[in-house]
């Protein structure tokens, strides 16, 4: 298994990638949003984010832009937030990587009233980032979301997802599945999709907010969810999605969820 951490994109982008370096990573999940890491920054130092992934010998991936509208009812808020992830994708291809996270498109307004239509919506922005994503060599992995989402929660949707999409692996968000109420999600999701998964998110929490505290924090049982994981043969790389201002406990995370996988 490999072991990553996402920079927080309010902080400068090369401090973040040598903070992670520091703490002993494998890779860095590079999240491509304002206000300090957009495509175009990233771009511009791109020199300088290779040579500290070679200082630290770490690798990379990429997160694709979290806070945009691919499945608004607005036309023109589609058409500039699929501009916002073709742009990154390409940033991407220039740094080499080749696995992306994608965020199906959040639904809020009055697209809460007509689900379908905004989901269909949603549907056809995956396609085009998809097509987009091939072109350049790189692999999307698709996050399953929190419920005030609306689009891509419950393991189900992910059915007619994957059946149109051959091409697209799944990322397992285990803090998103354990939201919503209920039991964690993550079992059903490696019970149907063990073989599409291409990524994990890690982080806790107590069942009621996406807080992102730390490995063993919240009430999410990972020695389970390791365990069926590493049952389910997934043995690639797990992001700590973890953002206490303590970094301290990012890296105690990174040290608990290895040594639970390793233990298995």
């Amino acid at each position: 298994m490999k072991y990553g951490a996402m920079n927080f994109p309010i902080k400068p982008l090369l401090k973040e990638i040598e903070e992670i370096g520091e703490m002993g990573f494998d890779y860095v999940e590079l999240t491509m949003d304002p206000p300090e890491a957009t495509p175009q920054k990233i771009v511009a130092q791109k020199r300088t984010i290779r040579d500290l992934l070679e200082r630290y010998e770490m690798g990379i991936m990429g997160h694709l832009p979290t806070f945009v509208l691919t499945s608004d009812l607005y036309e023109s808020l589609r058409q500039a937030s699929l501009q916002e992830n073709f742009d990154a994708l390409e940033a991407a291809a220039e740094l080499g990587i080749k696995k992306m996270v994608l965020h199906p498109g959040y639904i809020t307004g009055l697209g809460k009233f007509i689900l379908d239509r905004a989901r269909g919506y949603g549907m056809e922005s995956i396609e085009a980032i998809l097509k987009k994503a091939a072109s350049l060599g790189i692999t999307l992995c698709i996050e399953n979301m929190f419920p005030q989402a609306h689009f891509l929660t419950h393991p189900q949707e992910f059915q007619k997802l994957f059946e149109i999409f051959p091409d697209l692996r799944l990322v397992l968000d285990i803090g998103h599945a354990n939201l919503g109420g209920g039991k964690n999600k993550s079992s059903e999701f490696i019970h149907r999709y063990g073989y599409r998964i291409g990524h994990v998110h890690a982080n806790d929490n107590f069942g009621k907010e996406d807080s992102h505290l730390p490995i063993g924090a919240g009430i999410i049982d990972f020695e389970r969810i390791m365990k069926e994981l590493k049952e389910a043969q997934y043995d690639e790389t797990i992001t700590l999605e973890v953002f206490s201002k303590d970094r301290d406990y990012l890296k105690l995370s990174k040290e608990k969820i290895k040594q639970i996988w390793e233990a298995l």
